[in-house]
Parts: structure tokens; C-alpha cells; sequence
């Protein structure tokens, strides 16, 4: 009998191709539910083709509009609405795999009550880790519940560690595609338009991780993430671009050995991993890697002066506390107002640092979960 999985953001990217991983392996898993924000047309054809038990959208007229069309469609399913179905979603009872693939920091309650409930957590929401690292993988070990990360860096140093003594690592190396904007001066990144922004040279993924990868937030992100997933300092994770994204992450260890892990940007090899885990898939939906077509691969130091976002990341580690809730919430703010045409690419960061800087005032060291989800509530609202 296959795994039933729970999609929760079933209608981006992650949840598209996780849902292709599901449809080449039916005799592995099968579909218990899905969630999506707004993307009713997408989630019917879902629906049709998955016939999950329940599915979940974000909003009361996305609900109206969803029951409408599959009545007229001659389809029944029953529907959860807002963050509360979001939850309902990861804590099913049928479940044994929750898929945790919306963006932002509505991942956080859903990731919360997924672990409640000892679900095997398959996690592409940086957030979440970002916002409330501690008290997440806490309740994580409290209830004996293994994260495997999607993200495909993250993917790659989960794989790397999984074979070699972590008293043996030195350092965590994370490589970053650099975005489409490597090669821009400081004054012309002012001037690019969100089509550029969203062309990213090697992934394809939803809007809003685009523009952090266009920013490197998204690499910020990542190191704050990794060191909550794996127990790092700091010191110990080193971000360098790679802009042929083959190597995802590798590991130094002690003695000067590097191991690395490398694959074609498909995220459909760190989903098959993480759902198969502790197993791997034997697939045929991944071409061969060849290493003659992949040519050279060249590495170099991120720009810190035209990419300060990654600054700000690391400063946000370093503070801990409420301040990479403050980042997070503020970056989301920030995107939100370049997508809608309301700030320059280069305005991003000067938004997150007046943020931060604001937020200093309300800074807590230690935050229950009340104080990290008032943080982004109130960042969010102050820069609507």
C-alpha cells in the first residue's frame, strides 16, 4: 500500500513537481489531500486527477468560487478555507507525509502541527526554519519527528551528512546560481524590470523565491535555515556562487577533503529523496547526468556590495532571537511592493534594513511562538 502524502501549497512549483514525482510512482503514494492559495484552475485539474480526500484554499471566495466550478463539474471533495485548513491539512489523520511547499511564513502553523502529530515532514519553506528555527526543531525532537529538506542545497548537505561523521565536518559550503544579475553594476540594478528579475538562468520556480534568488535573500535564507536543520555555527557555512547550479552544496571536513553533491537543477531529485527517505527511488524521469554537456563549473565570492540582502541575512543569524522574523516578514514586504511595481530592485534591501533596524527597539532574545508570529505580523503590517 503507497504512502498517502498531503501536499500543503500544492499549486507552485514545489507542489506542481511534487505532484509529478507522485504521478510517475503510483504504486509508492498516493494523494490525501492538497492546498492551494488561489489557483482554482490548477487545483481542479488537481482534483481530477489525484481525487484527493480533502482539499484547502486560503480565502472564503476562493472557497465560493472553487465549490461552484466542481459542482458544475459534477465533482465532490471536501474543502478546508484559510490557515486554520491549512493546519487541518498537515495534521490529517490519513496522512503519513506532509509536503510543507507554500512560500512565506504562512508554512509555520501548518509545519507545527504536521510535527504534532508526527508526520513525516517533507520541507520546502525556508521560512519557517528562518522565523522559528529553535522552537520548530525542538518540538521536532521533543516528538521524534525527522525533517528532510526539499531545498536542494539543503537537500545536498542532508545527503552529505547522512554519510559521515559530524564530528568530522569542518565546514558547510552552499552554492548559489548568483541570479540573473551577477554580472550587473550596482547603478544598473536600479534599473532592471521585474521581467528581468523573474528570468532566473537555471530554475524555474514561483515569483517571490525569483526575486530573493535575484537578491541572494534567498542564499541569506538558506544559511539561517541550515544552521537550525543541522545544528551549525555560522562560521561553519561559507556561501559561494556557482552559476551553473550543478553542485547544490558540499561538505569540508577535517582532514581538507571536500565531498559534494551534484545533479541537474530538477527539483524533482531532492522531492524523490525526501519522500522516499530513508530509501531511494529507482527513476526514469531524471535524465543521466553527463558530464561532458555540463562543461565547466567555475565558483567565485557573492557581491556583498551589490547584493547587500546577504549581509542583512547574516546579521539577522548573528542577533538570533526575533530579528530573522523581522528579516523574513520584511523581505516578503519588500518583494510584494517590487512585484507590484511599487519599489526598484535596489530599494529590497534598503526596505529590510529599515525594518530591522525599526524593529531593534522590540527585539526579544528568547521569543515563545507568540512573539515570532506578533514580529511578523507587525512588520508585515507596517509595511504594507
Amino acid at each position: 500500500m503507497g504512502k498517502n502524502i498531503v501536499v500543503v501549497g500544492s499549486t507552485g512549483s514545489i507542489g506542481v513537481s511534487t505532484l509529478d514525482v507522485i504521478s510517475n510512482n503510483p504504486s509508492e503514494y498516493k494523494v490525501e489531500g492538497l492546498t492551494c492559495h488561489s489557483n482554482i484552475e490548477l487545483l481542479i485539474g488537481q482534483i481530477k486527477k489525484f481525487n484527493p480526500s480533502f482539499v484547502s484554499v486560503y480565502s472564503p471566495e476562493a472557497k465560493e468560487e472553487l465549490e461552484y466550478k466542481l459542482k458544475r463539474l459534477k465533482l465532490s471533495v471536501k474543502i478546508y478555507c484559510g490557515e486554520e485548513g491549512n493546519i487541518k491539512a498537515a495534521s490529517d489523520k490519513n496522512a503519513d507525509i506532509v509536503v510543507i511547499s507554500v512560500v512565506g511564513g504562512i508554512g509555520l502553523l501548518p509545519t507545527l502541527a504536521a510535527i504534532e502529530k508526527r508526520k513525516k515532514i517533507c520541507l520546502a519553506n525556508k521560512e519557517t526554519i528562518v522565523c522559528a528555527g529553535s522552537i520548530v526543531m525542538s518540538e521536532a525532537r521533543r516528538k521524534k519527528v525527522r525533517i528532510v529538506p526539499i531545498d536542494s542545497e539543503h537537500s545536498a548537505i542532508f545527503q552529505l551528512l547522512e554519510n559521515f561523521d559530524r564530528g568530522s565536518m569542518k565546514r558547510v559550503i552552499i552554492t548559489a546560481s548568483g541570479g540573473p544579475f551577477r554580472s550587473h553594476s550596482k547603478a544598473a540594478l536600479q534599473k532592471v524590470t521585474l521581467k528581468e528579475a523573474l528570468r532566473h538562468p537555471n530554475w524555474s520556480m514561483g515569483a517571490k523565491i525569483t526575486i530573493d534568488s535575484a537578491t541572494l535573500m534567498n542564499k541569506g535564507l538558506e544559511v539561517i535555515e541550515a544552521m537550525w536543520l543541522f545544528g551549525l555555527e555560522l562560521s561553519a557555512i561559507e556561501v559561494v556562487v556557482h552559476p551553473q547550479s550543478i553542485i547544490h552544496s558540499m561538505v569540508e571536513m577535517n582532514d581538507g577533503s571536500v565531498f559534494a553533491q551534484l545533479g541537474y537543477p530538477d527539483m524533482r531529485i531532492p522531492i524523490s529523496y525526501a519522500l522516499s527517505y530513508p530509501r531511494r527511488l529507482a527513476v526514469n524521469y531524471i535524465k543521466p547526468f553527463d558530464f561532458i554537456k555540463a562543461g565547466a563549473l567555475t565558483f567565485e565570492k557573492p557581491d556583498l556590495q551589490k547584493f547587500p540582502c546577504l549581509t542583512l541575512a547574516y546579521a539577522a543569524a548573528e542577533k538570533g532571537g526575533t530579528m530573522p522574523a523581522a528579516l523574513n516578514a520584511a523581505n516578503e514586504a519588500a518583494v510584494n511592493k517590487f512585484l507590484k511595481g511599487e519599489i526598484g530592485f535596489n530599494d529590497i534591501a534598503a526596505l529590510i534594513k529599515k525594518a530591522m533596524n525599526k524593529h531593534s527597539k522590540n527585539f526579544i532574545a528568547a521569543p515563545a511562538l507568540e512573539d515570532i508570529i506578533e514580529t511578523d505580523r507587525k512588520i508585515r503590517s507596517e509595511n504594507k
